[in-house]
């Protein structure tokens, strides 16, 4: 994800466009594949930023998100009570942690990205119920990514499905278009209105990713003027795919 600096103007990608994000889909959803084979009680957030980085540059891409507004590292490792952008470093996992996972990479030009959330070891029924429902709320939204629907639609579907199990939806963090750049238009919040908002057409390609809160969706943003975490301290997960808008089923491009 990363703090969104929105590209204005919503592009509609071309064929090839689109088999370009296709690849990067690949190489992000490797990645990931790759991350969460690695996650394990004593590993370094550090370490699984090697690992990333090797697995990117390994297949012929580069980080999306290593250098973006002076960002340091190739992934954001969340952990816990971090909502979204946790640097990677010297923080070791533990048993028990829930940790996000959120990656990007770019191929001939064009960005991919996506985000999972995932236990370290044997976790609480607490934090397994709020990842279950963080990705099925994340599904929720892709089923309303069709054309001729409204963007309220995706974000209805997953603000109705979170609360309704009892969650908060982060409201200060949103989605967002991908192409050319990590950020384009429009942005895709987590809550709204069914039948409201931008008109949804074939060849949009959008970022979708619910981050859901056990308490209140209210953030703040610690002192590496990075990471968010929950005001209250409670868990938050994040659930991401890239998907492209067609005249049928979206097309989700970061899954293997």
């Amino acid at each position: 994800m990363l703090e969104p600096m929105l590209q204005q103007g919503i592009t509609l990608k071309s064929r090839q466009e689109l088999g370009h994000m296709r690849q990067a889909g690949r190489v992000v959803a490797h990645m990931i594949d790759t991350l969460v084979k690695a996650v394990r009680p004593g590993i370094r957030t550090g370490e699984l930023d090697a690992i990333a980085e090797k697995v990117t540059r390994d297949m012929g891409a580069i980080p999306s998100f290593k250098g973006y507004r002076g960002y340091p590292a190739t992934i954001c490792v969340s952990v816990n009570d971090e909502i979204v952008h946790g640097i990677p470093g010297r923080r070791v996992l533990k048993e028990g942690d829930i940790v996000g996972l959120d990656v990007g990479a770019i191929v001939n030009g064009y960005h991919g990205d996506a985000a999972v959330t995932v236990g370290v070891g044997r976790v609480s029924r607490e934090a397994e119920q709020l990842m279950e429902t963080t990705r099925e709320a994340l599904a929720q939204g892709i089923r309303q990514a069709k054309a001729g629907g409204r963007m309220g639609d995706i974000s209805a579907a997953i603000q109705n499905y979170a609360e309704s199990r009892g969650y908060s939806v982060v409201r200060e963090y949103v989605g967002h278009g991908i192409g050319r750049a990590l950020h384009e238009e429009p942005a895709v919040p987590n809550y709204g209105e069914p039948g409201k908002g931008l008109a949804l057409q074939s060849g949009m390609v959008l970022a979708l990713e619910p981050m859901v809160n056990i308490g209140t969706w209210q953030t703040r943003v610690k002192a590496d003027n990075w990471t968010v975490v929950t005001l209250d301290g409670s868990l938050s997960a994040h659930f991401e795919h890239t998907i492209a808008i067609t005249d049928g089923t979206p097309e989700v491009l970061t899954q293997l």
